[in-house]
């Protein structure tokens, strides 16, 4: 099963350090029953793409919460058995849980397929929408809005090889 993991850079560079993803539990994203009926397509890559993206807000998430994180947001794309990867039944109509999987054990490393990360580009609209991310819970549009703006730059793809020049 294909699962995407939201980090910061600092999160990439422990876990490169490490040599894996970890401590578990691991919150990641995947394509869940539920984000299949939300999505209503049956196209595996639309699927993976709308679970990459949900990963990539729960990135935006961790980088509001650590003011010293470059403002680019990380996702890392890992193969885990299927078993290992599960998502709470009790949030499954959760429109915010959509996705949503736990990893019940630490993932080495070498079982990532690739890292999505924000270009130096998206910086701004990255650093706005964390800034802006408490208000648009509270439901204000202009919040709301500034958060949609980071979401409006594609993560660039990197092959795990080419984690030590993300990270340097």
């Amino acid at each position: 099963m294909r699962v995407y993991v939201p980090l910061t850079l600092p999160g990439l560079a422990e876990a490169h350090q490490a040599g894996e993803l970890g401590p578990a539990p691991l919150d990641a994203y995947a394509v869940t029953p539920a984000l299949r009926e939300w999505y209503v397509s049956d196209d595996i890559e639309e699927l993976e793409y709308a679970a990459l993206n949900r990963a990539a807000a729960a990135s935006l998430r961790r980088i509001a919460g650590d003011p010293t994180a470059p403002r680019r947001r990380v996702v890392v794309a890992v193969d885990v058995p299927d078993g290992q990867a599960v998502a709470d039944p009790d949030r499954g109509l959760d429109q915010s849980a959509l996705g949503e999987v736990r990893i019940s054990a630490t993932v080495p490393l070498g079982k990532a397929a690739a890292v999505h990360v924000d270009s130096e580009e998206a910086e701004p609209d990255v650093t706005a929408a964390a800034a802006a991310l408490g208000a648009a819970d509270q439901g204000d549009d202009d919040a709301r809005f500034t958060v949609d703006g980071a979401e409006d730059h594609e993560l660039l793809w990197y092959a795990t090889q080419e984690i030590p020049n993300l990270i340097g």
